[in-house]
């Protein structure tokens, strides 16, 4: 994920903004991490450079499947 998309991203829940903890990058481009709403503090993952914002009981049956 590139960083500068951060200012134009919001949180598919409330609409809040999202704090990014990037925890690998290459290329300057997050590779892994989170995003996580500063309002309703839902999480959202980001793997492979590509960040999950399925609302978080989405991705909980998504998983399921």
């Amino acid at each position: 994920m590139k960083k500068d998309l951060l200012p134009i991203l919001a949180c598919p829940v409330c609409r809040g903004d999202l704090e990014l903890e990037s925890m690998e990058e290459r290329h300057e481009e997050v590779w892994s991490g989170h995003l996580t709403c500063a309002a309703c503090k839902a999480r959202y993952e980001i793997s492979e450079g590509i960040p999950n914002l399925l609302p978080p009981d989405r991705a909980a049956d998504k998983q399921d499947k």
